[in-house]
Order: structure tokens, then C-alpha cells, then sequence
């Protein structure tokens, strides 16, 4: 019997931002230092499982007042501890970024690995490969609704190279990123004991 690989790992405790707002509460939340967000009426459900390219994710809520992103500062992320080949996350940046998270096993073990999010902004586009994960067709502005403005949401991966148990991840200290869902994808070679 083959066990499904893909892990969902609760972000709720670590949201600390809130990114989506619905046009008629444009205050709601500011994913940027100009407080601009996500249109909620464009994106998936709140707590809805969506795929990706065909990773799945929990969508985090989208209502009034309801944090929905980690802004990245140093936070530690949880995971069951298992074998994993990859970290695919739905994130975006405020600008282009790139930073270390460490992977820390169960052995003691510490790896280093780079994490990079495009721009939110439409015409950064890609700059490190993502796969486009949703884009909106506006953008919110504490006062009004910005059409033909189309913020972005990516997706990304890290890998994680032992071919031992992960524990937890150590997230960088870096404000610029954003991450709204996490999927955990187990190893699909070896076993350990």
C-alpha cells in the first residue's frame, strides 16, 4: 500500500501578517510597508486544500481580521519528523529575496540551504524559477482598489539533503518574506529505522 507523501504542516501558530483583504474592508491587514493585499475574492478558500503543479496546500483564511502569513523573522517551524526530499511553500516577497533556513534533524545535524521568493509585484516576475501559483487581477490599497495591478503568489521548494529525519526548520530572519503554506513531501526511496 503506497502512503500519501504529502505532509500539510499547520501554519496557524506562526501567522503573523495579514496579507488578503475583500474590497469592502480595504484596512484589513497590509502585507507591505504601503499596507497593500491580496484581493480575497481571487484566491481559493479559506482553509480549502489546493493544488499547485501538483503539490497540495492548505489555503489559509482570508477573513476580516484573520492573520494569514508568516512574515519570516528567525520563527521555527515544526514538522513531523520523517524523511523528506522537499519543502514546497506558496510565499512571496516585497521585494526579490533570497536567504538561509536551517534544517535541523533529529540526529543533531544542521544543514544550510538557500530559500528565494520573487517580487510580489507583477512585473518582477520569476527571478529564481518558481512555478506561478496564483495571480490576482488588482491589487488593494488602504483606500482603493488598483485594477490591471497583479499581485503574485509563488510557488517554491527547498530541499532538504539528509536522508535522515527533519525536525524542524529554522525560518531567516528576513521581513521581505512571506509564506502562507507549507506541504512536506516524505522521501519516496530508502527507509530508516
Amino acid at each position: 500500500m503506497v502512503q500519501d507523501p504529502f505532509v500539510l504542516i499547520d501554519l496557524a501558530r506562526l501567522f503573523d501578517n495579514d496579507g488578503i483583504s475583500y474590497a469592502s474592508n480595504l484596512r484589513d491587514g497590509g502585507f507591505n510597508v504601503w499596507n497593500n493585499t491580496f484581493p480575497a475574492e481571487e484566491l481559493p478558500e479559506s482553509h480549502s486544500i489546493v493544488e499547485v503543479a501538483g503539490i497540495p496546500f492548505r489555503f489559509p483564511p482570508k477573513e476580516d481580521g484573520q492573520l494569514n502569513n508568516i512574515r519570516c523573522s528567525g520563527q521555527r517551524l515544526e514538522v513531523p519528523p520523517d524523511r523528506y526530499d522537499w519543502l514546497y511553500l506558496l510565499a512571496a516577497a516585497e521585494r526579490r529575496s533570497e536567504d538561509i533556513v536551517y534544517m535541523h534533524y533529529t540526529s543533531g545535524a544542521v544543514e544550510m540551504e538557500w530559500l528565494r521568493i520573487s517580487d510580489f509585484w507583477p512585473e518582477a516576475g520569476s527571478r529564481f524559477g518558481e512555478i506561478e501559483a496564483f495571480r490576482c487581477t488588482q491589487m488593494h490599497f488602504p483606500r482603493h482598489v488598483q485594477p490591471r495591478v497583479q499581485p503574485g503568489i509563488w510557488r517554491q521548494r527547498i530541499p532538504v539533503p539528509r536522508e535522515e529525519p527533519l525536525a524542524w526548520v529554522h525560518l531567516p530572519d528576513n521581513l521581505a518574506m512571506h509564506i502562507f503554506a507549507v506541504t512536506a513531501v516524505k522521501a519516496t526511496r530508502g527507509h530508516f529505522a
